[in-house]
């Protein structure tokens, strides 16, 4: 647990990172101390579990590092080097290798990382592969910045503010003011064991990495761990209990006369008396609760729901163990991808993935959140389950062992009465965390006592600022539509809508009826419109969809891109690899959504939307420039059971037109059209003239 920052080529470098470090003081309190030269500066705030070494550590080069790396002593001893603790050892193995060589270093360690290595004219920035733990930097013409927290940065005016790529080291040539990314391979999907492997051989080595992933990270001082009752934080319970720890559980709930009471408090305590271990329990009043939320909101720098829902039931948990001077906390975080443990995964066609898809995402949806939050209680965060070797080992187990006769987890579960957890806890059913602890349901009623209409509104003042700044990957119909209203109403900046406009009509990737309208829905949207012709071949769309994206992120600063995607693997992963390789994150908000309640909450959101195009059996020409509202879709529904057809196309079966929307600020009128036929029984809709109107009109 560690802070660190830098600033390069500013002649206030060291006044800069003083800034800094005193922004995130709670991340180090044992040392802090900055190293600078030639207007360049780096610094670092210690909290000291292995060794008391302070940093910067200079070797050839400095070294600034947040690290856990588990096998240090071992690296040592095979290197021969005199490590006096793990980032020394880190220092001493990126020098020893040279930085020629340094992906090849990286796999040699164990625990997760985030460090700056400074040397002469060069600066390699670095996290581990899930992105545990944190970096954020800002670049312009003149200064590069990093820190391990965004807020820090903006602390110092930093403006446009990104988080490094898990998947990425960058390299600031300081000399020549530029940077550039070195790619790194992430985890795969390997079956290939499943022919050699069967059950008991599996759930037998998965108990081996469980524990061995447990006792690699129990530390000499006191620990505790956030507990729910759940299989996921019971396990990391049994199991150090098992190998001889003495430690604390703790949970936290919000108690209220007109709430029934929370489902995590009952079953953390029954878990607690099963296992025969000590539970302590945060309980918190609704008044409470908006009193945690001026600090949770702007420490974790999101007002997304699910985020402070999560991060106020790990922070008041939290608050507790620090009473106690722990020290280490352990966390369940990650079980749910590795083993399968959510809807989306249960819809999934290919669970693992599935589970490789969330592993891609966790550094932006929860690893940050729940660092900042432990680091604020001066608290090293360990999470077990994000262990390299058993998320490998993980994406080697066939899907069905993970979901089994609608069991999700299964294979965690199987293993788990095999190492001895009791049954009663195996068998308890996933209950996110901001459910199981009331402060959802405790969000929901500040935000309606406050008069807000829903809970993003009301957290937004808690965090003016706009989450992240994204674009739309967007096509003009009903579910790209529908992604990016999703992403407003969760406090997220659009800046700008993406269209690629196809010259093949069969393109894989591309929606292609009606979308010179973009131009007019941008208009009535307010938002900025990049559109890029393809000629949506299948070699060649993936390449022009990347140099949109690409466009789009040099333009309008984006971290992020959204899509509509349903169900579509093919077009999600694509566009999931090119985001990655840009350093963007993905946001997908209908995936795996009912098709049926995604139709009927376009018309609850208020959209207005056409069919440009129909090919499938049920669908007559007819339906073409039809408005659809809840007798059509109730008509589209009947059609889609009795030809088997999915009733929100797609499939393909149709394509949409959105004329008007929530965000709308005027209305499409489509003037003169044409139907035209396809052949075998497909028609599309050539609109000739649209135009906008005022709403009224």
């Amino acid at each position: 647990m560690c802070g660190i920052a830098g600033a390069f080529n500013d002649r206030k470098a060291e006044e800069k990172v003083k800034t800094m470090l005193s922004a995130m003081k709670n991340r180090g309190r044992d040392d802090c101390k900055i190293n600078g030269a030639r207007f360049c500066a780096l610094g670092h705030c210690l909290h000291s579990l292995v060794g008391f070494v302070p940093q910067p550590i200079k070797e050839n080069g400095w070294l600034s590092s947040n690290c856990e790396i588990y096998n240090w002593k071992e690296l040592a001893k095979a290197h021969h080097l005199p490590s006096k603790n793990d980032s020394h050892l880190l220092i001493q193995l990126l020098e020893k290798n040279s930085l020629s060589k340094i992906k090849e270093t990286l796999k040699e360690l164990d625990g997760p990382f985030a460090f700056a290595y400074w040397q002469e004219n060069r600066l390699w920035l670095v996290r581990d592969l899930l992105g545990i733990k944190p970096v954020w930097y800002s670049w312009n013409t003149e200064s590069f910045y990093f820190a391990s927290e965004k807020k820090a940065l903006e602390k110092i005016g930093c403006l446009d503010i990104q988080e490094l790529n898990p998947r990425h080291i960058l390299i600031y040539d300081i000399s020549k003011k530029a940077v550039s990314f070195i790619e790194r391979e992430f985890f795969k999907i390997d079956l290939s064991l499943k022919k050699r492997q069967n059950l008991p051989k599996i759930i037998q080595e998965l108990a081996k990495l469980l524990e061995q992933s447990v006792s690699k990270r129990l530390p000499q001082k006191k620990f505790g761990i956030l507990f729910s009752g759940g299989i996921d934080s019971s396990l990391i319970a049994f199991l150090a209990k098992k190998l001889g720890k003495n430690f604390t559980c703790y949970t936290s709930a919000v108690l209220d006369k007109n709430f029934s009471p929370p489902e995590d408090l009952a079953a953390s305590e029954k878990a607690a008396k099963l296992l025969g271990i000590k539970l302590k329990i945060k309980r918190i009043t609704l008044t409470q609760v908006e009193k945690y939320l001026k600090t949770v909101v702007p420490l974790i720098e999101d007002s997304n729901v699910v985020k402070v829902g999560v991060g106020l039931t790990i922070f008041a948990a939290c608050e507790l163990a620090k009473k106690d001077g722990v020290k280490v906390i352990f966390s369940g975080l990650g079980s749910e991808e590795l083993f399968a443990g959510y809807q989306r995964h249960k819809n999934s066609s290919d669970v693992n993935k599935e589970c490789l898809s969330g592993l891609l995402k966790v550094y932006e949806r929860d690893t940050y959140r729940d660092d900042v939050i432990t680091m604020y209680n001066q608290m090293e965060l360990r999470m077990p389950f994000l262990d390299n070797e058993l998320v490998q080992y993980a994406l080697t187990i066939p899907g069905e062992y993970k979901i089994k006769e609608g069991i999700e987890k299964w294979i965690l579960r199987q293993t788990a009465r095999e190492m001895g957890l009791p049954e009663e806890i195996c068998q308890r059913k996933k209950k996110a965390a901001q459910y199981g602890s009331g402060f959802d349901k405790a969000l929901d009623k500040l935000a309606r006592r406050m008069g807000f209409k829903t809970k993003s509104e009301y957290l937004r003042q808690f965090y003016p600022a706009h989450n992240l700044n994204l674009g739309v990957l967007f096509s003009t119909g009903k579910d790209s539509n529908l992604a990016l209203h999703i992403m407003r109403k969760q406090n997220y900046h659009i800046k700008t809508l993406i269209t690629l406009k196809s010259k093949n009509p069969d393109s894989f990737m591309f929606h292609t009826p009606a979308i010179d309208l973009a131009k007019l829905q941008a208009e009535a949207l307010n938002i900025p419109l990049m559109e890029v012709e393809t000629l949506g071949e299948e070699n060649t769309e993936l390449k022009d969809l990347e140099k949109a994206i690409k466009l789009a992120k040099e333009e309008h600063q984006l971290e992020g891109i959204v899509t509509g995607a349903l169900f579509s693997n093919y077009q999600r992963e694509r566009i999931e690899k090119i985001c990655d390789k840009l350093s963007l994150k993905i946001f997908s908000p209908l995936w795996h959504k009912d098709q049926e309640t995604e139709l009927k909450e376009l018309l609850k959101e208020g959209f207005e939307f056409v069919m440009v195009r129909v090919a499938a059996d049920g669908l007559s020409k007819e339906w073409l420039g039809r408005k659809l509202g809840e007798k059509e879709i109730d008509e589209l529904i009947k059609i889609s059971r009795k030809y088997g057809i999915n009733p929100a196309g797609e499939g393909g079966e149709y394509e949409s037109l959105v004329l008007f929307g929530p965000r709308y600020k005027k209305r499409i009128r489509l003037m003169k059209t044409d139907i035209i036929s396809e052949g075998a029984g497909a028609y599309s809709l050539a609109v000739k003239k649209a135009q906008l109107e005022e709403i009224g009109e």
